[in-house]
Protein backbone atom coordinates (compact mmCIF):
# COMPACT_ATOMS: atom_id res chain seq x y z
CA UNK A 1 0.00 0.00 0.00
CA UNK A 2 0.84 2.95 -0.97
CA UNK A 3 0.16 6.55 0.33
CA UNK A 4 -1.03 9.26 -1.89
CA UNK A 5 -2.68 12.51 -0.82
CA UNK A 6 -5.36 13.96 -4.12
CA UNK A 7 -7.10 16.98 -3.52
CA UNK A 8 -6.64 17.62 0.14
CA UNK A 9 -7.76 13.66 1.33
CA UNK A 10 -5.27 11.14 1.92
CA UNK A 11 -5.79 7.63 0.42
CA UNK A 12 -3.66 4.30 0.45
CA UNK A 13 -3.21 2.70 -2.88
CA UNK A 14 -2.70 -0.64 -3.45
CA UNK A 15 -0.51 -0.07 -6.90
CA UNK A 16 3.05 -0.74 -8.20
CA UNK A 17 5.42 2.03 -7.65
CA UNK A 18 5.80 2.04 -11.14
CA UNK A 19 2.29 2.38 -11.84
CA UNK A 20 1.41 6.21 -14.09
CA UNK A 21 -0.23 8.28 -11.74
CA UNK A 22 -2.76 8.43 -14.28
CA UNK A 23 -3.99 4.74 -14.13
CA UNK A 24 -4.04 5.66 -10.11
CA UNK A 25 -6.21 8.43 -10.24
CA UNK A 26 -9.17 6.59 -12.99
CA UNK A 27 -8.81 3.03 -11.65
CA UNK A 28 -7.77 3.08 -7.78
CA UNK A 29 -10.01 5.83 -7.12
CA UNK A 30 -12.25 6.52 -9.38
CA UNK A 31 -11.37 10.15 -10.72
CA UNK A 32 -12.11 9.73 -14.31
CA UNK A 33 -11.72 13.87 -14.84
CA UNK A 34 -8.02 13.21 -15.98
CA UNK A 35 -8.47 12.04 -19.37
CA UNK A 36 -6.07 9.01 -21.23
CA UNK A 37 -4.93 10.89 -25.08
CA UNK A 38 -1.72 9.88 -25.73
CA UNK A 39 0.47 7.82 -23.12
CA UNK A 40 3.43 9.19 -24.10
CA UNK A 41 2.74 13.01 -22.41
CA UNK A 42 2.63 14.97 -25.53
CA UNK A 43 -1.02 16.01 -25.61
CA UNK A 44 -1.54 17.44 -22.04
CA UNK A 45 -5.10 15.74 -22.00
CA UNK A 46 -3.61 14.43 -18.41
CA UNK A 47 -2.51 17.27 -16.87
CA UNK A 48 -2.76 17.21 -13.04
CA UNK A 49 -1.02 19.38 -10.63
CA UNK A 50 2.05 18.14 -7.92
CA UNK A 51 2.58 20.51 -5.01
CA UNK A 52 1.19 23.09 -7.41
CA UNK A 53 3.14 22.52 -10.47
CA UNK A 54 1.69 20.82 -14.15
CA UNK A 55 2.55 17.28 -14.88
CA UNK A 56 1.61 14.93 -17.20
CA UNK A 57 0.19 12.06 -15.10
CA UNK A 58 0.64 9.27 -17.96
CA UNK A 59 4.22 9.35 -17.65
CA UNK A 60 4.64 10.24 -13.94
CA UNK A 61 4.92 6.97 -11.83
CA UNK A 62 3.39 6.57 -8.78
CA UNK A 63 6.49 6.05 -7.05
CA UNK A 64 7.72 9.77 -8.32
CA UNK A 65 4.92 11.48 -6.44
CA UNK A 66 6.27 11.13 -2.76
CA UNK A 67 4.80 12.99 -0.69
CA UNK A 68 3.80 15.50 -3.03
CA UNK A 69 -0.11 16.83 -3.23
CA UNK A 70 -1.71 15.71 -6.47
CA UNK A 71 -4.51 18.43 -7.25
CA UNK A 72 -6.87 16.99 -10.18
CA UNK A 73 -9.63 18.63 -12.15
CA UNK A 74 -12.22 17.67 -9.10
CA UNK A 75 -10.42 18.89 -7.04
CA UNK A 76 -10.02 22.60 -8.17
CA UNK A 77 -13.72 23.11 -6.60
CA UNK A 78 -16.87 20.90 -6.37
CA UNK A 79 -18.77 23.40 -8.08
CA UNK A 80 -17.19 25.19 -10.92
CA UNK A 81 -17.08 27.91 -9.23
CA UNK A 82 -12.91 28.39 -9.74
CA UNK A 83 -12.08 31.67 -11.69
CA UNK A 84 -10.57 29.54 -14.54
CA UNK A 85 -13.26 27.06 -14.70
CA UNK A 86 -16.28 29.78 -14.88
CA UNK A 87 -13.84 31.53 -17.47
CA UNK A 88 -14.25 28.18 -19.27
CA UNK A 89 -17.75 28.38 -19.16
CA UNK A 90 -18.02 31.92 -20.31
CA UNK A 91 -15.89 31.85 -23.12
CA UNK A 92 -17.83 28.71 -24.37
CA UNK A 93 -13.82 27.08 -25.24
CA UNK A 94 -14.88 23.37 -24.95
CA UNK A 95 -16.22 21.69 -28.11
CA UNK A 96 -15.69 17.79 -27.96
CA UNK A 97 -14.69 18.69 -24.24
CA UNK A 98 -11.98 15.66 -24.18
CA UNK A 99 -8.93 17.62 -23.50
CA UNK A 100 -10.12 20.14 -21.29
CA UNK A 101 -9.51 19.27 -18.19
CA UNK A 102 -5.73 19.09 -19.02
CA UNK A 103 -6.44 22.76 -20.55
CA UNK A 104 -7.93 23.91 -17.50
CA UNK A 105 -5.17 22.69 -15.46
CA UNK A 106 -2.47 23.88 -17.32
CA UNK A 107 -4.04 27.31 -17.25
CA UNK A 108 -4.62 27.35 -13.36
CA UNK A 109 -0.87 26.87 -13.14
CA UNK A 110 0.37 29.52 -15.83
CA UNK A 111 -2.19 31.91 -13.41
CA UNK A 112 -0.48 30.43 -10.49
CA UNK A 113 2.97 31.79 -11.88
CA UNK A 114 2.35 34.83 -14.16
CA UNK A 115 -1.14 35.94 -12.52
CA UNK A 116 -1.62 38.94 -15.81
CA UNK A 117 0.32 36.56 -18.53
CA UNK A 118 1.28 37.73 -21.91
CA UNK A 119 0.42 36.18 -24.75
CA UNK A 120 4.46 34.75 -24.94
CA UNK A 121 3.81 33.32 -21.67
CA UNK A 122 0.25 31.69 -22.47
CA UNK A 123 1.68 30.17 -25.38
CA UNK A 124 4.80 28.92 -24.17
CA UNK A 125 2.86 27.66 -20.84
CA UNK A 126 -0.24 25.93 -22.64
CA UNK A 127 1.41 23.07 -25.05
CA UNK A 128 -1.51 20.81 -24.59
CA UNK A 129 -3.01 19.82 -28.17
CA UNK A 130 -6.54 20.85 -28.40
CA UNK A 131 -8.40 19.02 -31.60
CA UNK A 132 -10.86 21.18 -31.72
CA UNK A 133 -8.94 24.03 -32.34
CA UNK A 134 -10.42 25.88 -29.69
CA UNK A 135 -6.76 28.07 -28.65
CA UNK A 136 -8.21 30.94 -29.15
CA UNK A 137 -11.32 30.44 -26.80
CA UNK A 138 -8.63 29.17 -24.76
CA UNK A 139 -6.65 32.15 -25.02
CA UNK A 140 -9.46 34.19 -24.34
CA UNK A 141 -10.71 32.16 -21.02
CA UNK A 142 -7.58 32.89 -19.58
CA UNK A 143 -7.45 36.29 -20.15
CA UNK A 144 -11.21 36.33 -18.12
CA UNK A 145 -9.71 34.92 -15.54
CA UNK A 146 -6.59 36.70 -15.24
CA UNK A 147 -8.92 39.57 -15.38
CA UNK A 148 -7.70 41.27 -18.56
CA UNK A 149 -9.86 42.82 -21.48
CA UNK A 150 -9.25 40.48 -24.50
Amino acid sequence: MIDLKVNGKLHQVDAAPDTPLLWVLRDNLGLTGTKYGCGIAQCGACTVHINGQPVRACVTKLAAVGNGAVVTIEGLSNDKSHKVQEAWIAEQVPQCGYCQSGQIMAAVALLQTAPKPTDAQIEAAMTNICRCGTYQRVRKAIYRAAGIKA
